[in-house]
Formats: structure tokens, C-alpha cells, sequence
């Protein structure tokens, strides 16, 4: 292709995806095809000669656009998934563009760079030391493994044992505490690492899903003369709720060899909200700690984020011992502080985020997102049979219609398939919820009221179909 072809391509993709965005408001919210519909047109025989580079595009975006779920837009309640903000997206192009290798300095001084001052801005949004390490992984997941890794390599460096190049056979035994509501990215990290899911004590959570301090204690109590891992949660994925980190610290710290590690996915970005920051008091004495941007920050898949206060146990856990790496010994060198090599530079799409949103920015989307899930569980709890189950802290709402699993299902199915908005569906202390969260920067409080009123409509429709039913049957016997 020549510069001028490439130009006309780039120019024709911009304009296929500022189509899509600019009606990111007015779209059908879920998926109208599955994968395999999809597939069936993509399922073509692989041309023996190359295809016109734009009418592939061209092509692709038609053919996959009822696959797509505008997880982007204003009344996708999903996940926890936030949309992208418009920096966000546009230094993501750039960075598509630039194809730069973050794993390495010599590779990307500028890609090293932008991860260096962008890590710099997270640590003091999230009130975390200055002096951490931290890294860029895909995501809060791999956050936790990332930091957890850097919690084994300690705790048995502390009692003479070289984990990464000895393994664990024959190590002494760490335990592991976590909450009994903890993520299952933590116990697919101990997986990872070798700790066990099975093998982790879980310790007993409030009513709203937050471990208890004085249950901890005692946990803590029984393995007085082991190595300790205890991992926390900032933000419930269900019910938003936040260990009392305080308390928790307290206790680890009172531990002759304890390191926590908190994952706060989605809720350590309350650090950046004064009127939310108690929620995380206690946050900054943790040893480790793993968030997404690509959730409340809202910057584009994928970017995650994880800080180390050991620097040095950090960048022990993660060593890569190949000479071809040429370590500068005084740059930052990407592949010393996260699991995968050669990645995307996440640094340039972070930093764009940032600065775009400065700290106002940020204090505001959260503090605005808490508000619209308070705005949304007011509304849904004037709709007949509807039961908000949480205490709306932050960004999350659980409701139950009736007291009937198959009939929550059903209204989750009749909002998902009419398009207004998207929201899913969990089990909570053993009863079937929706699950809203309410996280994209482009969410108003119409969007709400519109959701809301799509939710009702459906709870109505769904107890019509229940009432149908069981006049039905009535009239068989």
C-alpha cells in the first residue's frame, strides 16, 4: 500500500467508528446475534490472494455491528464495565498506530515514559505511597496475581526460601486468608501461584459481603507461626461493599510475617472521592494492591493496574532472566513489573485518560456514578414486587422481583431483550438478583429514568405472563 492508501484507510476506519459512537445513544444495547450467527458471515474460505485492506474493514464492520454490545454507551449496566473516554480512545488509535513494544525501554523510551507518569498519577489518586512499584497489566485479575506473587516471594524470602527459583516443593506452607465474597480472580491467582484455591481459609463476611475484622483476628490467631497472605476487597462485585480495611490492617500488622493485598477492582477509586474516601480508610497501609482503569476510569480495554510497596519483592516475583532484555539499569523497564512480555503499550491510552479528566474529572465520575446507582435503587424500589437487597454504597444495586428466582430471570431477560439497556443477573446469599452497575463516563440521569422504566415495564410484562400461566392451569384442573 502506499502512504496515500494508507491515509484514505485510516480516514474510512475513523469515520466507520465515529458512526458507530455517535449512535451509541439510540442503539439496541445487547447483542442482537449471537457468535455463531456472527461467525457464519465472517466463515468465508481464506482468499489465497490478500484482500483490499478497507474492504476488509469495510466488510468486518458490517459484518460483525449485531454482535456488538454497546457496552460503550450510556445504559449499559453490565460487569462494571465503563465505557472509553474520548482521550482514551483517540490515544488508543495512536497507539495502534505507533505499534510499540511497552515490555522493554530500549523498545519504547516513550511508551516507558507515559507508564512511568501515568503510574505516578494513579498512585496519588489512589492514595497509594509515592515510593510503590507498580505495572500495567491486563486487568485488576492479573493485578491480584501480579501482587500476590510479590506477597509469596516475600513471606518465604522472610523465612530463607528462594520461591522463584526453588518452587514450592518442599517450601514452608503459606496460609492465605480471604473474604468469604472474594473475587474469583483471587482464586484464580492462587491457582496460578501455586497457594491453592482449596487451600485458602475463608473468612467470614458481613451481611453485605465485607469480611469481618474480629473474624480475621482469630483467623490470623490460628496461624500465628506461618507466613500469612490475607487478601481484602475494596467494592463487593455484587453488593459494593468494602472490607474494613482499617481493622484488617491492624490485625496483619500485629503478624510477625503478614502481607495484605487488596483488591479493589472497581472500589479503591472511592480514594479519589473525599466523601467516599472512609470507605477505604486504611488502604494506604496495604502491602499490595491491584484496580482496573478499564472499569470506573474508563479507559479502554484492556488496562489494568498494580503497585507493590517491596519494590524490590515486586520485581523479584516478576524476573525474567534473559540477557537479550538489555536492562538500561536506569530507565523503567515494563517487563520487571508484570507478567506478559511483549504487550501494548496501556501507558499512552492511561495517561490520555488522566490528564483529560484531571483530578476534578475523576472525583466527579465516580462521585456521579454513586449517585445515578442511589438515583436507580430509589426508583426501583417504588416498583411493585421490587426488592433492592443492598445497602447502595457505591455504584452497585441488586434487585429481586418477588420472591421468585424464575421470575427475576425473566425480567432480566425482557430488559436485556428489549434493548433500552442491558443489565445482568446474579446469585446473592443464595437468591437469584439483577445486578446494576452504573459506571460509564456518558450515563445521565435520563439514561436512568429510562433504564428504570424499562425495568418496570418488564417486571409488569413478566407478571402478566406469571398471571397468564397460572390462570391457565387453573382452568386445566
Amino acid at each position: 500500500m502506499t502512504a496515500n492508501d494508507i491515509e484514505v484507510l485510516l480516514r474510512e476506519t475513523a469515520a466507520l467508528a465515529g458512526d458507530y459512537l455517535a449512535a451509541l445513544p439510540g442503539r439496541h444495547v445487547g447483542a442482537r446475534e449471537d457468535a455463531a450467527t456472527v461467525a457464519q458471515r465472517l466463515r468465508v474460505p481464506l482468499p489465497e490472494a490478500g484482500e483490499d485492506p478497507l474492504a476488509v474493514v469495510q466488510r468486518l464492520a458490517r459484518d460483525v455491528d449485531p454482535g456488538l454490545v454497546a457496552s460503550a454507551g450510556p445504559r449499559y449496566f453490565g460487569f462494571v464495565i465503563g465505557g472509553a473516554v474520548p482521550a482514551s480512545v483517540a490515544a488508543d488509535w495512536l497507539t495502534a498506530a505507533w505499534d510499540q513494544n511497552a515490555a522493554v525501554h530500549a523498545a519504547s523510551p516513550a511508551a516507558a515514559a507515559a507508564e512511568q507518569v501515568a503510574g505516578e498519577w494513579m498512585k496519588h489518586l489512589l492514595a497509594i505511597p509515592a515510593d510503590a512499584s507498580h505495572g500495567l497489566p491486563t486487568g485488576a485479575g492479573l493485578g491480584n496475581m501480579v501482587g500476590m506473587a510479590a506477597a509469596r516471594h516475600a513471606l518465604l524470602d522472610r523465612v530463607g526460601w528462594d520461591v522463584e527459583a526453588r518452587g514450592l516443593y518442599g517450601a514452608p506452607q503459606v496460609a492465605v486468608l480471604i473474604g468469604d465474597e472474594a473475587h474469583a480472580t483471587v482464586l484464580t491467582a492462587l491457582q496460578y501461584l501455586g497457594l491453592g484455591r482449596d487451600r485458602a481459609t475463608r473468612v467470614a463476611a458481613d451481611d453485605q459481603g465485607g469480611m469481618r475484622a474480629d473474624a480475621l483476628a482469630d483467623a490470623l490467631a490460628g496461624a500465628a507461626d506461618l507466613p500469612v497472605l490475607v487478601c481484602a476487597q475494596a467494592g463487593n462485585v455484587n453488593s459494593g461493599a468494602f472490607d474494613p480495611l482499617g481493622p484488617i490492617a491492624d490485625a496483619v500488622n500485629r503478624h510477625p510475617n503478614a502481607w495484605l493485598h487488596v483488591d479493589g477492582a472497581f472500589g479503591l477509586w472511592a480514594a479519589a472521592v473525599p466523601r467516599l474516601r472512609h470507605l477505604v480508610a486504611g488502604s494506604e497501609r496495604a502491602d499490595s494492591w491491584a484496580t482496573d482503569a478499564h472499569k470506573w476510569l474508563n479507559v479502554g480495554y484492556d488496562c489494568g493496574f498494580v503497585a507493590v510497596r517491596d519494590v524490590d519483592a515486586h520485581r523479584a516475583a516478576m524476573a525474567t532472566p534473559a540477557s537479550y532484555l538489555m536492562a538500561s539499569g536506569t530507565n523503567r523497564e515494563g517487563w520487571e513489573w508484570v507478567v506478559d512480555s511483549s504487550r501494548r503499550a496501556r501507558g499512552f491510552a492511561l495517561y490520555a485518560a488522566l490528564r483529560s479528566l484531571g483530578r476534578d474529572g475523576v472525583r466527579d465520575l465516580v462521585e456521579r456514578c454513586c449517585g445515578l446507582a442511589r438515583r436507580m435503587a430509589d426508583v426501583l424500589a417504588s416498583v411493585p414486587g421490587a426488592r433492592v437487597l443492598n445497602d447502595v454504597r457505591l455504584n452497585q444495586v441488586l434487585v429481586r422481583f418477588g420472591d421468585d428466582d424464575d421470575r427475576t430471570r425473566d425480567v432480566i431477560r425482557r430488559v436485556q431483550d428489549g434493548g433500552e439497556a442491558w443489565m445482568g443477573g446474579t446469585t446473592w446469599r443464595g437468591m437469584v438478583a439483577m445486578r446494576i452497575s452504573v459506571s460509564g463516563w456518558q450515563t445521565t440521569e435520563a439514561d436512568i429514568d429510562r433504564a428504570a422504566a424499562a425495568i418496570e415495564a418488564a417486571a409488569r410484562a413478566a407478571d402478566g405472563a406469571l398471571h397468564r400461566r397460572q390462570g391457565g392451569s387453573r382452568r386445566g384442573r
